[in-house]
C-alpha cells in the first residue's frame, strides 16, 4: 500500500476526528436559541419505518439507491456512518474496486453535511484517492414541492497520482409513487478543475417496491456524458442498468446491493454496489426525540 500524503490532508483529517464533538457543542448551544419540536409532529409514511422531523418518509433516512440521492437523510444533529464498496470489470484489465468511508452529520434548516474518505484498490496496489466534503439542502419540506428538489455540492481533494481535485453540483429528485413504490432522480455535473479538464453530465435514477419492513427490492441506471479538454465534440457515452436491493438488518442498519451492467461500449462490463450504513443515535426513538430546528421547518 502507497503511504498517504499528510501535509496537504491533515487539516481536513482533523475535521473527521472533530466533526461528532462539533456537532455536540452546537446542539448545547443551541438549546437556548431555538424552540424544540419532536418527531412525532410528522405520520409514519412507510411499513413502520420512522419518518424524519421534515416530512419524509423512513425510506430516505436509509440510503435506497447506491447512485441516487434524496432528500436529506439525517434529521438535525443525528450522525450516521457508511461504508462503500464499488467494483468496476473491463473487457480488457483487471477490476478496479474504489472504497468510501462516509460519516453524515445531520444540520438544522433542511441541510445535511457528509465527509468521505475514498481509497482504491488497483492491480493488486492499494492507496489514498481523494477526501471530499458534502453539503444538501432541501428546499422545503417533504410534499411542499413537487418532487421534493434538493441542492447538492461537493468538492474533491484528490491525490496527485489521481488526477486534479474535482466539483460536482447536483439536483436531487424523489418522491412516493403510492404506497409502496418509491423513486428517485439526480441531474449531476461534475468538473475536474485541472489537468484534462474532464467534464461529466449525468443522469441517475432508481426505482424501488417495498416486499416488508426489511426488505425493498428495485431497479437502478444511470447515463454518463464525459468529455476532456480539446475533444469536447468526442464524447464517451456510458450506459449501465441492473437490479437493487435493500435489507434493513435491524432499526439503525441498512445494506445495499446493487449489479449495473454496461449496455454501451464506453461503460464497464459491470458495475457493482455494496453500501452498509449504520445510524449512531441508537439512544432514543425518533418520537421521542426532541429537535432544535426553526419554527418555520416544522409540520402541522
Amino acid at each position: 500500500m502507497k503511504p498517504m500524503k499528510p501535509m496537504k490532508y491533515q487539516a481536513i483529517l482533523t475535521l473527521f476526528a472533530l466533526s461528532p464533538l462539533a456537532s455536540a457543542a452546537v446542539t448545547s448551544s443551541a438549546d437556548s436559541s431555538l424552540p424544540e419540536v419532536t418527531a412525532s409532529m410528522v405520520s409514519e409514511r412507510d411499513s413502520g419505518n420512522e419518518a424524519g422531523v421534515y416530512g419524509n418518509p423512513g425510506w430516505t433516512k436509509h440510503r435506497r439507491f447506491a447512485t441516487t440521492r434524496v432528500f436529506v437523510q439525517r434529521n438535525p444533529w443525528e450522525v450516521g456512518v457508511e461504508q462503500w464498496w464499488r467494483v468496476r470489470t473491463y473487457d480488457s484489465g483487471p477490476a478496479k474496486h474504489l472504497f468510501i468511508e462516509e460519516i453524515e452529520i445531520g444540520l438544522p434548516y433542511r441541510m445535511q453535511l457528509d465527509f468521505y474518505f475514498d481509497w482504491v484498490n488497483e492491480k493488486h496496489e492499494t492507496s489514498f484517492k481523494d477526501l471530499a466534503l458534502e453539503l444538501r439542502w432541501a428546499l422545503a419540506d417533504w410534499d411542499v414541492i413537487p418532487l421534493n428538489p434538493t441542492l447538492y455540492a461537493e468538492y474533491k481533494w484528490t491525490d496527485a497520482d489521481y488526477g486534479p481535485d474535482v466539483l460536482e453540483f447536483k439536483l436531487l429528485l424523489g418522491d412516493d409513487i403510492g404506497k409502496d413504490w418509491q423513486y428517485g432522480v439526480n441531474l449531476v455535473w461534475e468538473q475536474e478543475l485541472a489537468g484534462e479538464k474532464t467534464t461529466e453530465w449525468q443522469v441517475t435514477g432508481g426505482l424501488s417496491r417495498t416486499i416488508s419492513d426489511r426488505i425493498s427490492l428495485g431497479l437502478e441506471a444511470k447515463y454518463v456524458h464525459e468529455t476532456v479538454e480539446g475533444a469536447r465534440n468526442d464524447p464517451e457515452h456510458k450506459i449501465l442498468v441492473g437490479p437493487s436491493a435493500q435489507l434493513r438488518l435491524g432499526a439503525h442498519t441498512h445494506l445495499d446491493l446493487v449489479g449495473l451492467f454496461g449496455v454501451t461500449k464506453d461503460a464497464p462490463n459491470f458495475e457493482g454496489w455494496v453500501v452498509f450504513g449504520i445510524d449512531l443515535d441508537f439512544g432514543h426513538k425518533s418520537s421521542d426525540h426532541k429537535i432544535h430546528q426553526p419554527v418555520s421547518g416544522a409540520r402541522n
